[in-house]
């Protein structure tokens, strides 16, 4: 029975149709970072006074230093106040000069600024300011909100009816809300509106990740988040040039509209994931989409491969009660989603504090989004050679290191500061793919969008709770930083409780997921060779005839097209019988060896002193029940003298727990 790693390995892993799929649904990432300029690039404490421009009908040839003087109070250093004005009176301008106001208020007209870095925000289009100042951290709070209630909505959603709808609804929701917040006029409308746009961006995010990462095979998987992170930041980089010219948040708000208008007509074209098919048992659909994927990468499919695809009906049921029904699965989706909130916390802490640096803000921007793209380059190429679980455990730790430095940064050094920021940045964006690779190897396929969901909710959460966390700055500089940054030491450390899940398959079942373990898995950088095609003479070609018919009905073996084999030959028995041998000497020489212990020999037979009566094993049947872990039965395809090398150890294993 052929499992979809191998149906992965006879269209090509990564073949054209994978790379298109994976940059179309990558593409919609560069407007992410545009939703949150309005919050950023706000300038959120602008000069600024109270409109007093009623003092014209009594006067209309005042200069602008003769209003403030007679119409704003200043305050206790002589400078104007910014949110009092004195009450207006309907008095001509004599007396006003005369006898002076003394009574003051709050603004009741507005306000008027100047000396702004933009032409418009939404703190001065919608008044943010004096006792709406707090509102600027709650619409960030919202916005954030969306994205994790979008995360929690559209996660099991895709479960159910499947990834490409879950893909193409969030769409079109970020698309439409994004053109109704560009042209809210009052804050209010502008807050559903952002709620809105980040239910969209939430379940987008998570299901385009997992589309595209199924039709990926093994070699590969871990660009299915790290393009996506890549344009992101190449997003970042593009807001800091844009924000630098236009300088209005609505212009800069259509414009992440207009670069969803393609994304939205094409995302109807994109295929839908054939794991999630044939996990439902729609079996047709998915051969449909095997074929038109191996036709788009040059690559023909095996009819023998088709007529065999595995379907596990066990597959089919389970959502988040898998997930919680396994204290393993638990602990790992504790572990992941706690280092996905950590770090979301410590990444938006920073990222929403940016205008305080102290640096130029379109500069910093620029560097943001800069250290991005190497972050997530470095990743794709140190996955596949380290490994998740090392790669977990010291992003963490370092980036929750260079958090801990900007402590000892002393007020007024800011280039010192800011270089602390993004190397800490570097790290946190280099543990957040890490991250978002492990989820999504750590579950089975029924519940692998709903532990994404699940641990997106909790990144989400981080953000939300980020702009809370700063406003405590205000008791102690410190506060912030000391929090993110232990917080994300902690969850580096729990990374050592996580399994290595480098060059495996993506497990389709909850036993899968359990075991997560390779019996014999590849050294890095290695394939299995092709072995050497031995002659049969004329007595051994029936002879293996009849053991692979055999072996064939008894389901020992299977037709297969991997590119793997190793050779196949007889040896004479002692009753001129005949014993086939498979060569995997080059297997070998390339497999990890098990570290489990075989017994001694001498030591196995003292337990039999004195016994009268034994039992009979079938050892050479029983040897067939040591099943080869999924997704590795290629690298067994026919071609050496030896078994594998951990067969051994792991038959001993296996003996040792089934008759203990």
């Amino acid at each position: 029975m052929a499992d979809f790693g191998e149906i992965l390995r006879s269209i090509g892993e990564f073949g054209l149709f994978q790379q298109l799929n994976l940059i179309a649904l990558a593409l919609p990432n560069l407007s992410q970072s545009f939703l949150l300029a309005s919050l950023v690039f706000i300038e959120s404490v602008p000069e600024r006074h109270c409109n007093t421009d009623w003092i014209l009908k009594a006067h209309s040839n005042l200069t602008e230093d003769e209003q403030l003087n007679l119409t704003v109070p200043r305050k206790e250093d002589g400078t104007f106040s910014r949110c009092r004005m004195f009450v207006p009176v309907d008095w001509d301008i004599g007396a006003i000069r005369e006898y002076g106001l003394n009574e003051s208020t709050g603004c009741q007209n507005g306000w008027v600024y100047y000396n702004m870095h933009y032409k418009a925000t939404i703190v001065t289009d919608f008044n943010l300011v004096c006792d709406k100042a707090n509102l600027v951290e709650v619409i960030q709070a919202v916005l954030m909100a969306g994205i994790s209630v979008g995360s929690l909505i559209f996660g099991p959603f895709a479960e159910s009816f499947g990834r490409k709808r879950a893909t193409q609804i969030p769409l079109l929701v970020c698309l439409i809300f994004g053109l109704l917040a560009a042209l809210c006029p009052n804050v209010y409308l502008y807050l559903v509106a952002q709620f809105l746009v980040g239910i969209g961006a939430g379940g987008f995010h998570v299901n385009s990740i997992i589309l595209a990462t199924e039709w990926i095979g093994v070699s590969k998987r871990s660009w299915g988040a790290c393009v996506s992170q890549i344009f992101g930041g190449v997003g970042q980089c593009i807001l800091a040039g844009v924000t630098y010219v236009i300088r209005d948040w609505r212009l800069i708000q259509l414009i992440a509209v207009a670069i969803l208008l393609l994304p939205a007509i094409y995302i109807w074209f994109i295929p839908e994931s054939a794991r999630w098919l044939l996990s439902r048992g729609r079996t047709e659909e998915a051969k449909q989409l095997i074929v038109k994927a191996a036709s788009i990468n040059k690559h023909t499919v095996p009819e023998s491969l088709l007529k065999n695809i595995a379907v596990k009906e066990n597959v089919n049921k389970g959502g988040i009660k898998i997930i919680f029904r396994s204290p393993l699965l638990t602990r790992y989706l504790f572990i992941v989603a706690s280092a996905w909130f950590s770090l979301n916390l410590c990444y938006y802490c920073l990222y929403l504090n940016m205008a305080n640096l102290g640096l130029n803000v379109f500069v910093t921007q620029l560097m943001f989004g800069a250290v991005e793209i190497p972050a997530n380059l470095l990743s794709m190429w140190l996955l596949e050679v380290f490994g998740r679980r090392i790669l977990f455990i010291s992003t963490h730790l370092t980036g929750g290191l260079f958090c801990i430095l900007i402590l000892a940064v002393l007020k007024g050094h800011a280039t010192a500061l800011l270089c602390l920021v993004v190397a800490a940045r570097f790290f946190l964006i280099w543990a957040l793919s890490v991250c978002s690779v492990f989820l999504q190897e750590l579950f089975p396929t029924s519940a692998r969008q709903t532990a994404t969901a699940l641990g997106a909710t909790s990144a989400k959460a981080g953000a939300l709770l980020a702009p809370l966390l700063n406003i405590l700055a205000i008791y102690h500089w410190s506060i912030p930083t000391t929090v993110f940054s232990s917080l994300t030491l902690v969850c580096g450390t729990l990374g050592f409780l996580l399994p290595e899940t480098r060059r495996k398959e993506l497990p389709e079942s909850a036993e899968d997921a359990k075991t997560n373990r390779r019996n014999g898995e590849l050294q890095p950088s290695s394939s299995p060779p092709k072995g050497h095609l031995y002659s049969l003479s004329a007595p051994e070609r029936p002879a293996m005839e009849s053991y692979i018919i055999d072996s064939l009905v008894a389901r020992i073996i299977w037709p297969s097209s991997s590119p793997a084999g190793a050779g196949f030959f007889f040896v004479g028995n002692k009753d001129g019988s005949l014993r086939q041998c498979i060569v995997y000497r080059g297997l070998n020489d390339i497999t990890s060896k098990s570290l489990y212990p075989l017994p001694l020999i001498l030591s196995a037979f003292e337990l039999f002193q004195g016994a009268t009566v034994f039992t009979k094993l079938d050892l050479r049947n029983t040897y067939y029940l040591v099943c080869i872990q999924e997704g590795d039965e290629w690298t067994t395809a026919f071609n050496t003298p030896y078994q594998p090398t951990n067969a051994p150890a792991v038959f001993q294993q296996m003996t040792s727990s089934e008759t203990c």
